[in-house]
């Protein structure tokens, strides 16, 4: 299941959007739990399951679901749902028990609705680039849909009920991922990290709360989701995302200008080492590939674009090669497949 998805152009994951060569995504998340049923930490698998066929029988009434895909989670192997956590659909609190859990789709992957998470509803738009507005339309959209035929756990002093109490509120989370490797590599990162957690925002590695930093990329929202209106959430995370942008760019002008020739070194040497090694883990191609789309966007590297890398960041994940090989493979062999399909992609041609 799921292998239309590897090469899917008009995904969110191509990278295309505005901004995409820093702000690589924007994601806008609602939590929602539905007034006349325990919340999924306390509710019994008939009742999870009650409220998935509940939904079930209502999805296709909203427009922007009517080609979306519902999926019974029960019903997917492991490596699907960990195909699906490598692409940001699920998270890794979704790949537990599964009964009574199920998944709503469409097929550019913009719109993901997680049923019975940590809240009844998990509903999610992810955009290329820099695009919150638009993801926040949307949203909106399907939120208002679901309110016209669901009750939803409401008080008027706190707004929307959620189970972890920093969803309440809006119960909304947004986001942003940051591509930063030349605060990292100037060794500012950890000032705009700790900066961050004064203004009630946060950092998180790559497949979010309690994951490592990996490719130099971040993911910047918001703490709590009380006291403000959706709105000035959004406005406030794009206020200090762009801040942090405009940091990034000025961390990329100091490196070329007092740093160019070891720049130059480190961005060849990913280069070489992406288009000959035999073996690398995902660990060490994050890391050369970020050094290669660095390079790339300061016109270093000017034989390779920009979307090929963006691919890559994502095929070369271990779910992602076990779907390109339609098999389950041990970590050594994955790390001589990520090597070679590196190999293939940046040079063009195969090797033996």
């Amino acid at each position: 299941m799921f292998e239309s998805f590897l090469e899917n152009k008009n995904s969110w994951l191509n990278g295309k959007g505005p901004e995409s060569n820093i702000i690589f995504s924007s994601r806008i998340r609602f939590a929602r739990n539905l007034s006349n049923y325990h919340f999924p930490w306390k509710a019994s698998i008939e009742e999870k399951e009650e409220i998935l066929k509940e939904i079930f029988s209502f999805y296709k009434n909203i427009d922007l679901l009517k080609d979306a895909i519902f999926i019974d989670m029960k019903d997917l192997e492991d490596l699907d749902k960990q195909f699906l956590l490598e692409r940001h659909i699920i998270s890794q609190e979704f790949i537990g028990p599964s009964r009574g859990k199920g998944l709503i789709l469409t097929l550019d992957e913009v719109i993901s609705i997680m049923i019975n998470e940590e809240d009844h509803l998990r509903m999610q738009i992810i955009k290329s680039g820099f695009d919150l507005k638009k993801a926040e339309s949307l949203l909106n959209r399907i939120d208002d849909e679901f309110s016209k035929f669901f009750s939803f756990a409401f008080l008027s002093d706190l707004g929307y009920l959620t189970s972890c109490p920093t969803n309440v509120g809006t119960g909304l989370r947004v986001s942003c991922m940051l591509h930063l490797p030349a605060l990292v590599l100037t060794r500012r990162i950890n000032k705009v990290l700790d900066a961050l957690s004064k203004i009630s925002f946060t950092a998180r590695g790559l497949f979010g709360e309690g994951t490592q930093n990996l490719g130099d990329f971040f993911q910047i929202s918001n703490q709590n989701s009380l006291g403000l209106s959706e709105i000035e959430f959004i406005d406030n995370l794009s206020s200090v995302v762009k801040e942090i942008k405009e940091q990034e760019l000025e961390a990329r002008d100091l490196l070329l200008k007092k740093y160019r020739i070891s720049l130059e070194d480190s961005v060849y040497r990913a280069y070489a080492l992406l288009c000959n090694s035999r073996i690398m883990s995902s660990k060490e191609a994050f890391s050369h590939l970020s050094m290669l789309a660095l390079g790339i966007d300061l016109n270093i590297i000017e034989n390779i674009k920009r979307d090929v890398v963006n691919n890559l960041f994502i095929i070369i994940q271990p779910a992602h090669l076990q779907k390109l090989k339609k098999s389950i493979l041990k970590e050594e062999e994955r790390d001589y497949i990520r090597a070679t399909i590196l190999r293939e992609r940046l040079t063009g041609f195969k090797r033996q």
